[in-house]
């Protein structure tokens, strides 16, 4: 076994993560993809760190299982807060004044917050 992080080789996967990872493959089918995730060069990954299997893309982009619902999981640029599109809509709304101008813009394009979100605030 590697030392990497991640890995797609199901060959890493246990018996855990290899259910995962045929979950995400009968929801996708059940489901699609989510609206904002691109589907080109699609496959699974594993992390070993976190233990979430999810599927990521040519992108970089992350969907992954949120309950039941198979669902785009983002990591802000500036300080990486990490999660669904709903936890991080309400982490900002608990400090955010704690958020980096670019963590805020990165809300704004995935449409996570309304555009007009800070000029409120001013």
């Amino acid at each position: 076994m590697s030392n990497e992080i991640t890995t797609t080789n199901l060959a890493d996967f246990g018996w855990r993560e290899r259910k995962l990872a045929a979950e995400l493959l009968t929801v996708s089918c059940e489901q699609g993809f989510p609206d904002d995730f691109e589907d080109e060069e699609v496959i699974i990954m594993f992390n070993r760190n976190s233990g979430s299997v999810f599927f990521t893309n040519a992108e970089f982009q992350v969907a992954m299982m949120n309950g039941d619902k198979l669902e785009s999981f983002y990591t802000t640029p500036y300080n990486g807060h990490e999660g669904f599109a709903d936890e991080l809509k309400a982490e900002y709304e608990q400090n955010s004044e704690d958020w980096h101008e670019d963590d805020i813009q990165y809300l704004k394009d995935i449409g996570i917050l309304p555009e007009d979100e800070e000029e409120d605030e001013e």
